[in-house]
């Protein structure tokens, strides 16, 4: 008869607790070397938010697919939802600056990111750019303070890749105008306060407008069974029938070139965002290999580990060196639409094969939640489509460098 209880457990079933959050700052071509101290400031308040205030709580958040309403506020009483955008009342902001808070936030986390990408980089920033003086008055204080959030409407049910065919119309009307059609994959579009949509006016030009989300008409419904970016709400959107006055209408909306504008500013910060998400699972897969402890001794020991890693590193490095060069021209103004293509399109399939390679070298481990890796993993998926495909960007990318446009 077998026996219960008759001895201690034995030493070494049981699995020590992985520290893998520790920032490591890998910078080997010392890009962040010459920072400045105003720059670093919003880096680093962005870092402490993370360890702080994201980290203990997203991977609940991310599992149950809520949306953290208390730290989009956060981000706003921190200051870092302008995505540099300038805000009377506010300190200035460099393009840098608001590169390394976005490279911050989706180090901790894709979603966390994308709600500044969404509130600052989208919603923000067309209001300051495209919006009237009265609008701008209105929105762009709650909006950089995060009191009331805003949305981006552009993509449609059947339009993603060529917005710019959206159907969406917006009839004049004595008065106003009324707006009918769809949008989906709006970010915040169902728990939001207002919403930038785009629509084709009668001029069958896209005219920009500023509509309250709680407008008559308005209809949000949170898009759900996503396995990407699950800790940011996306809304798919009907507008019935919905009435606006004539203040509504972005006076400086008025093509879908003042539209690709504002995307072409967001795009470098879709980059900016994967090498966080990058530095995120490069340094979880450094932490896990040093503690990791298979055949008598840690798994970055074995040459196939290290071999890995140094991979990795060579991958982020070029990253860092790539967008730091790119961001650098940006604030020079000779940043050109492909040139921005060009850092999306190698960031965000950079920063997948490096999170595959993360995913795998921790092997089961890799896809709990509580390991860091497998978060990222499924949320640079997410960040690999928006804001233009890969295969979008490298055909924007392939214009430039033949003359030959191959959209059709």
């Amino acid at each position: 008869m077998s026996q219960t209880g008759t001895g201690p457990i034995p030493q070494g079933t049981e699995e020590p607790e992985y520290a893998l959050w520790e920032p490591l700052d890998p910078d080997v071509a010392g890009v962040f070397r010459d920072v400045s101290a105003e720059d670093r400031a919003y880096r680093d308040r962005a870092r402490e938010f993370v360890q702080s205030e994201v980290r203990p709580v997203i991977a609940g958040i991310w599992d149950r697919a809520e949306y953290p309403l208390h730290l989009a506020t956060r981000l706003g009483e921190l200051d870092l939802l302008r995505d540099g955008v300038d805000v009377p009342g506010f300190p200035a902001q460099s393009l840098l600056a608001a590169s390394l808070t976005t490279m911050e936030l989706a180090r901790g986390d894709g979603s966390v990111a994308t709600i500044v990408g969404v509130q600052g980089g989208l919603a923000l920033r067309s209001v300051a750019w495209c919006g009237s003086e009265a609008q701008q008055e209105r929105w762009l204080e709650p909006l950089a303070r995060g009191t009331e959030l805003g949305a981006f409407a552009l993509t449609e049910p059947t339009h993603g890749s060529d917005s710019v065919s959206l159907e969406t119309r917006a009839e004049s009307r004595p008065g106003g105008y009324v707006l009918n059609g769809h949008k989906k994959w709006i970010g915040s579009g169902s728990v939001g306060h207002m919403a930038v949509v785009w629509a084709r006016g009668d001029d069958g030009k896209v005219q920009g407008f500023v509509v309250p989300q709680d407008a008559p008409g308005y209809r949000a419904t949170t898009i759900e069974g996503k396995v990407s970016l699950r800790a940011i709400w996306q809304a798919h959107i009907e507008l019935d029938s919905v009435e606006l006055d004539e203040s509504a209408k972005m006076t400086g909306a008025n093509s879908f070139k003042d539209t690709a504008r504002v995307l072409q500013a967001t795009r470098l910060g879709v980059a900016w965002a994967a090498l966080g998400q990058a530095t995120a699972v490069y340094e979880t897969a450094v932490h896990y290999a040093q503690q990791r402890v298979q055949f008598g001794r840690p798994i970055a020991a074995s040459q196939i580990v290290q071999a890995r890693l140094a991979e990795m590193l060579s991958q982020l490095t070029t990253l860092q060196t790539l967008l730091m060069q790119l961001t650098r021209a940006e604030e020079r103004g000779e940043l050109s639409g492909p040139g921005a293509s060009l850092g999306k399109y190698t960031a965000t399939r950079t920063a997948r094969d490096m999170a595959r390679n993360a995913r795998d070298l921790l092997g089961g481990n890799g896809i709990l939640l509580e390991n860091r890796v497998a978060r990222h993993f499924a949320d640079i998926e997410a960040l690999h489509t928006y804001e233009g495909t890969e295969t979008v960007q490298a055909l924007i990318i392939g214009r430039d460098i033949t003359g030959f446009s191959a959209f059709a």
